[in-house]
């Protein structure tokens, strides 16, 4: 090598061309790329996206683009002189295993000049673009002379100040192109997720940085500084439950419109809606189910008295990577061990916090409390799932048998009603057995709806074994959860007169909720759910919904060896 030459450029990998199913890359992924490596693994080999400002910003503004407009024709059959204005074509090259949608493209016979429309304004760096935006547009003046166009330059138009940036394509910046084009390939089919990017300022505006949790896997993997709070964006949509006997869901253009009887009962725009939750002899029409699939909203099915039946969802999530990688420890003894004995701790932990909190006896319970701790710390000792689960029942069994402690009596004869002995269930034989079902029920259908959307498979789960028509990994996640959010909201209804004795019905043996009863206790347990609280590893404020989809993408970071151990949620 000459000795003047202090660079070395990347060898190029050669790329065979494409045959079979292997996919293209797309432009916009090598953009991706060159911008955060994982941003991009995310995208295209995991299949995450969520939506922000920025980029519902960014639809906005390719509005017109979008349309098609014009014609490209062949640079055989274009005559010198003719001018050539195309809109919104789409280009791939089998050569180059690339492909790239066009916003514009202009030019003169056989020399074009493709056009990429991007939001904002045009930043004052010395080559006017990121290289992010030049490589992405440099790659639709590589697919362009694949095509036999002649292509030197090309244009990033900023629309917000409305300005053209004409972009060069000098050797450096293929060189600069190949080299991300290459790396994508490398990551892509190496199989294993680029770390995060450490204190980066790019991050806060990512709209993926919920699903990536950049600073929460630093801070988990290397004790590095406390998480910036970015993934607890306020989240206004909340579930829409339908519990109406022969009630009729239907869409009406932005709404959905809820009848009993041809009688109109309530509209809730669709953007408001998380979830809807339907109980029972419950209509749901072809094109409402339609419109919920398209935006990703499930729809769980439930009994009339709130068996939960399943739930109906879109296409599913793409990310088979971590469901491949949950298969994969599910079969290992030593993981399933290892994640079920941090469950039951928490459980046992949280359970201890909440008898702490609410005990209402004259003296508190310190032997019992140190009892709960000493079943929590043989959890970590526990040579396989049985031990495990003798260790939970013995745990279950003291608060459960303490559990009527916490029960607000003070005379009140209403309160009465409320006595509680010990746990029982399938069926529930008294009013506080009733809720506590009720709520594990729900709270079930919470972490299974979550799971799914992050990409799990709720039937696949370690603690719990898997069997017929039961979601063993909801089971697994929700039981640090279940003194937390079912049992404290029982322990609120009852306490703050949500619901009274009159709110249940007693049938063979077995006690159930009335209609207005259930009503009420939902609303308590949903107004739990978003009762926000500062987590006590990463030191910001989320509510409890968000809390669950942080959890359950941290399971993931896990299974797929981005951090080195899943942290249980214990309360303080």
């Amino acid at each position: 090598m000459d000795e003047a030459d202090e660079t070395q450029r990347d060898l190029p990998l050669p790329f065979p061309e494409l045959s079979g199913d292997l996919p293209m890359l797309p432009a916009r992924m090598v953009n991706e790329y060159e911008y955060c490596p994982r941003l991009a693994y995310l995208e295209w080999v995991q299949g995450e996206w969520v939506e922000s400002a920025d980029t519902v910003e960014g639809q906005y503004k390719h509005r017109r683009v979008n349309e098609k407009g014009g014609k490209l024709p062949s640079p055989e059959d274009a005559e010198e002189g003719e001018k050539i204005h195309a809109r919104s074509i789409t280009l791939s090259s089998n050569r180059l295993g690339l492909i790239a949608k066009l916003d514009l493209i202009e030019g003169e016979g056989g020399v074009v000049v493709p056009v990429d429309y991007k939001r904002g304004k045009r930043p004052h760096i010395p080559r006017g673009a990121y290289d992010p935006e030049r490589i992405q547009l440099c790659v639709q003046g590589m697919i362009l002379e694949e095509h036999g166009y002649t292509c030197p330059e090309g244009v990033l138009y900023f629309a917000e100040s409305r300005e053209r940036v004409p972009v060069v394509f000098d050797e450096d910046l293929r060189q600069k192109t190949f080299a991300a084009v290459n790396g994508l390939r490398c990551i892509a089919g190496g199989g294993q997720i680029p770390p995060p990017l450490n204190d980066s300022p790019k991050c806060p505006r990512c709209s993926l940085v919920p699903v990536c949790l950049p600073d929460e896997v630093n801070y988990l993997s290397h004790a590095g500084e406390m998480p910036r709070p970015l993934a607890v964006a306020r989240e206004e949509a909340l579930p829409l439950y339908v519990q109406a006997n022969h009630a009729k869901v239907s869409k009406n253009g932005e709404t959905l419109e809820v009848t009993v009887d041809d009688q109109h009962q309530a509209t809730v725009r669709l953007i408001d809606v998380s979830q809807l939750v339907v109980m029972g002899n419950v209509y749901v029409t072809t094109p409402t189910l339609h419109e919920l699939m398209r935006r990703e909203i499930p729809i769980t099915w439930h009994s009339y008295g709130g068996w939960f039946l399943g739930h109906s969802i879109g296409v599913g999530h793409k990310n088979v990577e971590l469901r491949t990688a949950q298969y994969r420890a599910s079969f290992d003894e030593h993981t399933c061990l290892r994640l079920a004995r941090g469950l039951v701790r928490a459980k046992i932990m949280n359970s201890r916090t909440l008898l702490r909190r609410n005990w209402r006896g004259e003296e508190k319970p310190e032997a019992l409390l140190e009892e709960l701790k000493r079943y929590s710390d043989d959890c970590q000792h526990a040579k396989d799932l049985a031990s495990l689960l003798g260790i939970e029942g013995m745990a279950a069994q003291r608060y459960f048998g303490s559990f009527d402690k916490l029960i607000k009596k003070d005379g009140d004869p209403q309160n009465l009603s409320f006595e509680f002995n010990n746990r029982n269930r399938r069926p529930p034989t008294d009013p506080v057995n009733a809720l506590l079902s009720y709520a594990y029920s729900i709270l079930t259908r919470t972490w299974t709806v979550t799971l799914s959307a992050v990409g799990f498979d709720p039937y696949r789960g370690y603690y719990h074994q898997p069997r017929y028509g039961r979601p063993a990994l909801s089971l697994d996640m929700m039981e640090p959860f279940r003194p937390l959010i079912a049992d404290s909201s029982v322990l609120q209804a009852i306490n703050n007169g949500e619901v009274r004795p009159t709110d249940f019905v007693n049938a063979a043996g077995s006690v159930a909720l009335t209609d207005e009863g259930r009503k009420r206790f939902i609303a308590s347990l949903e107004r739990r759910m978003g009762q926000e609280i500062t987590h006590p590893l990463f030191g910001y404020k989320v509510n409890y919904r968000r809390l669950f989809e942080i959890q359950a993408r941290l399971l993931g970071r896990f299974l797929l060896n981005d951090i080195p151990d899943y942290p249980n949620f214990t309360t303080r």
